[in-house]
């Protein structure tokens, strides 16, 4: 089944597999990727750069544990600003990019502005990172949520 994507190219079955291998591994050679999608390597290898300029592969990454690493904690926050202007939502969106804890900043509806995920390496940490978002400018309300376990982390989207 093909799908339409605006300005990417229409993707087809075996665009769709090449996708989903990649999320599943990202490491894999060309040649390992294109016998996994029933093509040559040549094609494949065209394919997957037609993919990443229409920008639907955006770029491939390490999965690092956080917590060997050193990041103990990984919390969420909701947060509430003052107004929903365009520059009130613009300067937030600013201000926790440049916060390295800060892994994900999502704008939400209902229930808050701003949904972020954040890392933390201890629970003084966390509370450091609550008070700098409760003291941020135009910010009305903070709720932050710890995880206990993560059972399911999956990366793309189905394919």
């Amino acid at each position: 089944m093909k799908a339409p994507l605006g300005d990417t190219p229409t993707l087809d079955a075996i665009d769709r597999r090449i996708l989903a291998e990649l999320q599943a591994d990202g490491r894999m050679t060309n040649v390992e990727l294109a016998r996994r999608a029933g093509i040559s390597a040549p094609p494949c290898l065209r394919r997957v750069r037609r993919l990443e300029e229409a920008g639907v592969i955006r770029g491939y990454h390490a999965d690092s544990d956080p917590q060997k690493l050193g990041w103990e904690i990984t919390f969420f926050a909701v947060v509430g600003l003052d107004s929903q202007k365009e520059v009130v939502l613009a300067a937030f969106e600013q201000l926790v990019a440049n916060w390295p804890e800060v892994r994900e900043c999502h704008m939400i509806r209902g229930g808050g502005d701003f949904l972020l995920k954040l890392v933390a390496r201890d629970t003084s940490h966390e509370n450091q990172l609550t008070q700098r978002l409760t003291g941020a400018p135009t910010v009305s309300r903070v709720q932050t949520l710890q995880t206990i376990r993560t059972s399911r982390l999956l990366s793309g989207v189905p394919l």
